[in-house]
């Protein structure tokens, strides 16, 4: 496959639930209410209870190694979050090549509400192999 600046990832389409944020929590350890109690969640000024951040970031992460699959590695990936995603509603994972120089290629990634607003973004590094 040649990978050039401008290719864009397939969409990961993900439908959160609350059930999987419990599950998560349990997984990594956070059990800030926000996260599965609705009533805590709106009682601190939220819509309901939102998703991890780092569980946005893991469904980018994923959109970049699917992608990838046998042809590289990731080697660098961060995400900044800017805005609050609940269970119920697709997160739409969405990234492009931005450049590529020797056998690396830089990523910009990026996950949307179904509104299309950018909630999390970030850039990834991949080295392909030849």
């Amino acid at each position: 496959m040649n990978i050039e600046p401008g290719h864009e990832l397939p969409d990961l389409i993900k439908h959160p639930t609350t059930r999987q944020l419990v599950q998560y929590a349990g997984a990594q350890g956070d059990f800030y209410e926000i996260h599965y109690d609705q009533e805590f969640a709106r009682s601190v000024g939220l819509p309901g209870v939102i998703l991890h951040g780092l569980l946005k970031a893991a469904f980018l992460g994923q959109l970049v190694t699917d992608w990838l699959g046998e042809r590289g590695t990731l080697k660098s990936f961060e995400v900044s979050y800017r805005g609050i995603d609940v269970p119920g509603r697709p997160y739409r994972c969405r990234g492009r090549v931005t450049s590529v120089v020797g056998g690396r290629a830089e990523l910009e990634v990026w996950g949307e509400d179904p509104e299309g607003n950018r909630t999390t973004v970030g850039t990834a590094v991949v080295e392909l192999t030849a």
